[in-house]
């Protein structure tokens, strides 16, 4: 396969011209050269990129994805930090569920008032605690 410019990148990756710039400042992927104004880039950056996704899907950081790779590209996933975001995610997915049915809950109380009502009392009460104890990471996501 032929070298790729940045235009077809983006295309085939569904990313703008920008995240890829932005990727790229982030030592995350590199253009093997130019042509004329355009970033040239080898095939394997397009596996690089849906790497690079599936990281930010599963709640990854960018720092952390680069360190996922050797200094020659290859990938050098640490199984361990894998399983620690399995269990991240399952503790996620389980507070989820929790949300999801005291949701389900409100929304069909016979409850004249949700705030009558002790199921939604406990939610309300859970959310209070665990904003003002466990403020969540935010990590922006390039576009």
């Amino acid at each position: 396969m032929t070298d790729l410019d940045i235009a077809e990148v983006a295309h085939r990756a569904g990313l703008p011209p920008s995240t890829l710039r932005f990727y790229e400042e982030k030592g995350l992927i590199a253009p093997i050269g130019r042509r004329g104004l355009r970033r040239q880039y080898d095939p394997g950056v397009l596996e690089r990129l849906a790497l690079i996704a599936v990281g930010r899907t599963a709640g990854f950081s960018l720092d952390e994805i680069a360190r996922m790779f050797a200094p020659d590209g290859q990938p050098r996933i640490d199984r361990q930090v894998l399983a620690a975001k399995a269990e991240e995610l399952d503790r996620t997915i389980r507070e989820l569920g929790v949300l999801r049915d005291s949701l389900r809950h409100a929304a069909a109380c016979p409850a004249l008032s949700h705030l009558e009502c002790p199921t939604f009392r406990r939610l309300l009460k859970s959310a209070a605690s665990a904003a003002v104890t466990v403020p969540r990471k935010r990590t922006p996501r390039p576009r």
